[in-house]
C-alpha cells in the first residue's frame, strides 16, 4: 500500500441457488484465500449470498431472513481481516426490494449501495422484483443484524475512503449500471472515486465476453480508476442461461488480469492509486468534483499501510510496445508522424534540399530514412537529400563505411568533410592542447560539425534535419550549440530504445537486401558520440558506459514524465523490472545520474528546434515539458539518499 499500491481481488465464489448456508460458506472461504493474498478490497459478483437466478424466491421470507443470517457470519468472519469485502444480496427496506451491494469492513457493515438500473428486456426480468432507488442516500436501521440503533448509510451517492490511504476512494456500479450512457460509476469518479467496483452477474453469449472486457476497459480509461469487475459464474441456474465468471481488473484502461472463463475462482493484482491521481492531475479537462456535495464519503481506516507486493508487468522498455504486430503497427504509425511532419516543414521552408549528417549511428541513420521517407511524399528525388559524413579524431572505418553505403543504397547526396584540420587549427586558435582529451576537446568536433552542416545548408537552399533523440536531450548528452542544434528535429520525442525499433522495422520490412544488413550492422554498433580516437581501429567511446544504460535511463524517464512518480517509487519499480538484470545498487547509481543530469541540462531542451510529438512523453518546451533552467535538485536527491540498496 505504499507509495499507492493496494492489492485488490474479484472473486467468483462456488454457488448453490437459494443455499444462502452454503453460499455463505463459500464467500468466507474465498474471504480468508484473498486475505493471504494480501488483497485489501474483495469484490463478490451481484447476488451471490443467494444467486442471481433465484426468481420468485426473491419474494420468499425464507431466503430474505437468511440473507441476514449469511450477512452476520461474513461480517464475523470478516472482524479479523484488514480487507474490505464487497457482497450482492437482495434486501428488504423501505417498504421495497433492492439488489445491493454491502461493504463490509472489520465486522462492520459500512455502506449499501442499491442496483440504479434494472434490466427487464430479453432475458432479464429484475424489475418483477426489485426496486429502483432514488438518486441520493440517507440512513436507514437492519435490526435483522442485531445493529439496532445503528444507523447504516444506503443510497446510490456512496463512495468509501480510506483516511490513512486517501488515494483509495471506491464507488459501486452494479452490473447494468456499466451498460448505460452514463454509468453511475461516471458520478462517482466525478465525486473523487479512484476506484470502482462492479458486482456483476452478466450471463455468457458468443462474443459477449469481448464486449465485456473492451466496456470495462473503456469506462475505466475515461474515468481514469482501476476497475474491479467480479461476475457471477458456474452454480447460477442454468434453465435459460450460462454463467461464466468473467472477471476483469482493469487501471485506467488497461487489462492487468482476466480470468479463465467458465471456471469459478479468483483473480488478484494491485492498482497503482498513485498513477491514477498522477493522470487526473495533468489532465486539466478531468472533471471537477462538483458533485462532491451530493454524495456521503463513509471513510474508514485500514489497520496498517504496509508494502504492498508487485505481481504485474512492468515492461523494461516502456516505450516500445511488448506486442510485435502492435509494436510493428506503432513503428509505421511513428515513422509517418516524423515524416509527415518533415514533409510539412519542408514544404513550407520552400527547401531544395535536406541536409542530414550521418555517422553510421543509430540516430542519423533513423534521421537519413525519415528524410527519404518524406522526400518520396514529396514527390522529390533523393539526389536531393544531402547525406554528409564528417569523419575527424574518433570515426572507425565500421560506421564510416555504413554511412556511405546507406546514403548509396537510399539514392541520397554523399558529401564527405573531413573536419580534422578545421578542429586542430580551432585548438590552436583557442589555445587548447590537442593531447588534452576533455570536454573541449570533444565539443569542438560536435561544433564543427553543426557548423558544416549549417553552412551547407545555407549553400543549398536547405535546412538541416537534426538527429539527437530524446534520450539524449533529458540526460544532456548532446553539445550545446552543436549536435543540440538544427532547423527542425525529427528524432526529438523518440527515445533511445525506440529509435532501435524504428530502424529494426524498417530493416525487416525493406526490400532491399543490402540495406537490411546495412541497417542490421547499425542495430549491432555500440552507441558512441565517436569523439575520441578508436583504439585499435574499435570504438573507444560507449555512451552507456559513461553515462548509463539507455534502458534503464528511458525507464526512468517514462515514470518521471508519464506520471510524475517520486524517486523511492520509480526505484522500487526498476528494481522489480530489472530483477537479474541489475543489482539494485547499479540502478541507484544510474538513477542518481538521471536525476543530477535531468535536472542540471535543462538550459539545452529550453531552447530546442521544433520537432515532432510521437508519443504520450515529449521534452519540448513548447508543449509538455516546462521547468526552469536553474530548478533545484535537492528535494529529489534527498530522497534518494534515503534509499538503502
Amino acid at each position: 500500500m505504499r507509495q499507492g499500491f493496494i492489492k485488490v481481488a474479484a472473486v467468483t465464489p462456488d454457488l448453490q441457488v437459494g443455499d444462502v448456508p452454503f453460499n455463505t460458506e463459500k464467500i468466507i472461504e474465498q474471504m480468508k484465500r484473498a486475505e493471504t493474498e494480501k488483497a485489501k478490497l474483495a469484490v463478490f459478483p451481484e447476488l451471490c449470498l443467494t444467486g442471481y437466478t433465484c426468481g420468485d424466491l426473491f419474494l420468499q421470507d425464507s431466503l430474505l431472513q437468511g440473507v441476514f443470517t449469511g450477512l452476520k457470519d461474513i461480517m464475523q468472519a470478516s472482524a479479523s481481516m484488514d480487507m474490505m469485502v464487497l457482497v450482492g444480496f437482495p434486501l428488504y427496506a423501505r417498504n421495497s426490494l433492492y439488489n445491493v451491494a454491502g461493504v463490509i469492513f472489520r465486522g462492520k457493515l459500512l455502506g449499501i449501495v442499491p442496483k440504479q438500473y434494472l434490466p427487464n428486456y430479453s432475458e432479464f426480468y429484475e424489475a418483477r422484483h426489485f426496486s429502483q432507488p432514488e438518486v441520493g442516500y440517507e440512513y436507514i436501521n437492519l435490526s435483522s443484524l442485531g445493529a439496532a440503533g445503528e444507523a447504516i448509510p444506503f443510497g446510490t451517492n456512496l463512495t468509501f475512503q480510506a483516511r490513512n490511504l486517501p488515494a483509495f476512494r471506491l464507488g459501486i456500479d452494479i452490473c447494468e449500471d456499466l451498460w448505460m450512457p452514463i454509468p453511475p460509476s461516471s458520478h462517482h469518479a466525478t465525486a473523487g472515486a479512484t476506484v470502482i467496483a462492479n458486482l456483476s452477474a452478466s450471463d455468457e453469449t458468443t462474443g459477449k465476453d469481448l464486449y465485456r472486457r473492451e466496456l470495462v476497459q473503456n469506462q475505466s480509461a475515461r474515468l481514469v480508476c482501476g476497475y474491479i469487475y467480479a461476475d457471477a459464474g458456474e452454480g447460477e441456474s442454468s434453465t435459460d442461461l450460462v454463467f461464466a465468471g468473467h472477471n476483469l481488473i482493469v487501471e485506467n484502461g488497461s487489462l492487468l488480469v482476466q480470468s479463465e472463463r467458465f471456471q469459478n475462482g479468483m483473480i488478484v493484482s494491485e492498482l497503482d492509486l498513485g498513477r491514477l491521481i498522477s493522470e487526473r492531475r495533468r489532465m486539466s479537462t478531468y472533471p471537477t468534483v462538483g458533485r462532491v456535495e451530493e454524495y456521503l464519503n463513509v471513510s474508514f481506516s485500514f489497520s496498517e499501510i504496509e508494502e504492498t507486493s508487485l505481481t504485474r508487468q512492468y515492461p523494461q522498455t516502456p516505450f516500445v510496445p511488448q506486442n510485435k504486430a502492435d509494436r510493428d503497427r506503432r513503428c509505421d504509425e511513428i515513422l509517418n508522424i516524423q515524416a509527415l511532419g518533415l514533409k510539412k516543414r519542408l514544404s513550407h521552408t520552400h527547401s531544395k534540399t535536406a541536409v542530414v549528417g550521418i555517422s553510421g549511428g543509430l540516430d542519423s541513420t533513423l534521421a537519413l530514412l525519415v528524410t527519404a521517407k518524406a522526400f518520396d511524399l514529396l514527390g522529390l528525388d533523393h539526389s536531393g537529400i544531402l547525406s554528409v559524413t564528417m569523419p575527424c579524431f574518433g570515426t572507425t572505418d565500421r560506421t564510416y563505411q555504413n554511412a556511405c553505403e546507406l546514403t548509396r543504397i537510399l539514392g541520397a547526396t554523399l558529401k564527405e568533410v573531413p573536419i580534422h584540420e578545421a578542429v586542430e587549427l580551432h585548438f590552436r586558435d583557442i589555445g587548447h592542447d590537442a593531447d588534452e582529451r576533455d570536454i573541449t576537446y570533444e565539443n569542438s568536433q560536435a561544433r564543427q560539425r553543426t557548423l558544416v552542416l549549417m553552412d551547407l545548408a545555407n549553400q543549398s537552399g536547405g535546412m538541416v534535419i537534426g538527429t539527437g533523440d530524446m534520450s539524449e536531450l533529458a540526460l544532456g548528452w548532446a553539445t550545446y550549440n552543436g549536435d543540440h542544434m538544427s532547423m527542425y528535429g525529427v528524432n526529438s520525442s523518440v527515445p533511445k530504445t525506440l529509435v532501435r525499433y524504428l530502424v529494426q522495422y524498417y530493416a525487416e520490412t525493406t526490400e532491399e537486401e543490402r540495406l537490411k544488413e546495412i541497417l542490421m550492422d547499425v542495430l549491432d554498433t555500440p552507441v558512441s558520440p565517436e569523439l575520441l580516437p578508436p583504439e585499435q581501429g574499435k570504438i573507444s567511446q560507449k555512451t552507456e558506459d559513461i553515462v548509463g544504460p539507455y534502458e534503464l535511463h528511458d525507464f526512468f524517464l517514462y515514470f518521471l514524465m508519464r506520471f510524475g512518480y517520486a524517486p523511492k517509487k520509480i526505484y522500487r519499480l526498476a528494481k522489480f523490472t530489472f530483477e537479474g538484470t541489475y543489482e539494485p545498487a547499479v540502478i541507484h547509481k544510474w538513477l542518481r545520474t538521471f536525476y543530477r543530469r535531468f535536472f542540471s541540462q535543462q538550459f539545452k531542451r529550453s531552447c530546442l528546434p521544433d520537432g515532432p510529438k510521437v508519443g504520450s512523453v515529449a521534452l519540448s518546451p513548447r508543449g509538455d515539458w516546462r521547468m526552469p533552467s536553474d530548478a533545484s535538485v535537492n528535494l529529489w536527491m534527498q530522497e534518494l539518499d534515503e534509499i538503502k540498496t
